[in-house]
């Protein structure tokens, strides 16, 4: 059968279904998928699952999906990490097509089914605990000699063989100011008409603060009341990654109340990392498709850029630029790829004028935690090597990308020849904002 030309369509995830768990089914429909993978194999450069699994079926004895054991599939599941890019950029099957396939919610099944079996290790709960290392690297003492051990080789090399934390893969430093802390006392006119409210996610929160600094100021120069959500959770994405979808629950389920404190009082939510961004959008309202408030949430929040880009559209972006930009090196992150905003970064950079963005939509490799795994990291270098290839072929002074995480992991990949900037920090650049 042919390949579908309509809109692609998500079905509600029934994880709480006890069927959801069944080995039996869940392997039954693993072995249809990948066989129409087997016949089609479009995806085989997206990310490592795929590779895996046309070898597993090439080595077999079948040389087809039957000869596979169904424990080796395990080996395809650990490679997903959820980036869906198989999904809305690559796949002529999923639905409507009749053959509905969706392979990462699919993997995110096997993740589950995984999860639930068997205990996951200390390092994968400690690495999707964003939260809790926040809170405990963050502290003022700590901060500064967990940041100095991270640059040492010798520790480097002992975390590796203690966590299986590769001594390669750049590890986020702590700020001992956290962008909570430092905008606690900052509030919004309830009368206002443009109102945001800032929920700083984990990373920006504890590791890199300066954007939430950079994304108020950029709010306020275009006269936008601000206030910094302080009492909320991660958005669930590193537990949704793990399988770990009671937590996931646990956390939206207090995340809920106090989001929609402000939604409620006529806030837009901004989140400067596109995974959180999607969490809300996308993947919580498919989790819990019953849940009103999560819904109302997924229509309340935005991305940065997302939000500016209206702004400008309605005529109340200030345009009063001071500083042009030039050429810039822009990773498009595949996590605000698949929210089907557009490149809503690069058109509204591009407003700065002599400002040119050269956006690739290639995928980093990254993903918050494989790229830092001791077993994975080589493969995600090796996955960022075409945007490698690509920034080498550009005359670009500046790369960035809304993903930070997956901005470092590609200079490191470059072999750390220029430092990332996000895209928000430029943005406050060319206004002059110092």
């Amino acid at each position: 059968m042919e390949g579908g030309l309509q809109k692609p369509e998500r079905y509600v995830i029934d994880w709480k279904n006890t069927d959801y768990y069944n080995e039996k089914l869940f392997e039954k429909e693993l072995r249809r998928v990948a066989d129409a993978c087997h016949g089609c194999r479009r995806c085989v450069s997206v990310c490592n699952s795929f590779p895996t699994l046309f070898d597993l079926i090439d080595n077999s004895k079948t040389f087809e999906v039957d000869g596979v054991e169904y424990n080796d599939f395990e080996s395809v599941i650990s490679h997903c990490y959820l980036c869906d890019l198989c999904f809305m950029t690559k796949c002529p099957y999923v639905p409507p097509h009749d053959w509905k396939i969706d392979f990462p919610h699919l993997m995110l099944r096997g993740k589950a089914i995984k999860f639930n079996k068997l205990k996951p290790s200390f390092r994968d709960r400690l690495l999707t605990s964003t939260d809790l290392l926040g809170v405990v690297f963050s502290r003022k003492i700590i901060s500064h000699i967990v940041n100095f051990f991270n640059k040492l080789k010798p520790f480097r090399i002992l975390l590796e063989k203690i966590l299986h934390i590769h001594k390669n893969a750049v590890l986020p430093k702590f700020s001992a100011i956290t962008a909570k802390s430092k905008f606690k006392k900052l509030s919004s006119n309830d009368n206002s008409i443009h109102k945001v409210a800032i929920y700083t996610t984990c990373y920006h929160n504890y590791n890199e603060p300066q954007v939430i600094d950079d994304l108020v100021l950029v709010l306020q120069h275009n006269n936008i009341n601000i206030e910094v959500i302080k009492d909320d959770q991660c958005c669930g994405m590193p537990k949704l990654e793990l399988g770990d979808l009671a937590t996931v629950e646990k956390v939206i389920q207090q995340n809920s109340v106090k989001l929609m404190r402000y939604i409620e009082k006529g806030f837009k939510i901004i989140a400067p990392v596109p995974s959180c961004v999607l969490m809300f959008k996308k993947e919580l309202p498919l989790l819990f498709p019953n849940d009103i408030e999560i819904k109302k949430i997924a229509d309340s929040i935005y991305d940065p850029f997302e939000y500016l880009l209206n702004l400008h559209e309605d005529g109340n972006l200030k345009i009063d630029f001071k500083q042009d930009l030039g050429s810039i090196f822009y990773q498009v992150a595949c996590h605000q790829r698949v929210q089907n905003i557009g490149q809503v970064t690069k058109k509204v950079l591009e407003l700065i004028p002599n400002t040119n963005v050269n956006a690739v939509e290639k995928c980093s490799g990254h993903d918050g935690t494989y790229g830092v795994k001791k077993e994975t990291h080589e493969i995600a270098i090796k996955i960022a090597k075409p945007i490698v290839r690509e920034f080498n072929k550009d005359k670009a002074e500046i790369l960035t990308s809304d993903c930070t995480l997956a901005a470092h992991h590609i200079v490191n990949a470059v072999g750390n020849k220029i430092p990332p900037i996000h895209p928000i920090s430029l943005f406050k650049r060319a206004y002059g904002i110092n």
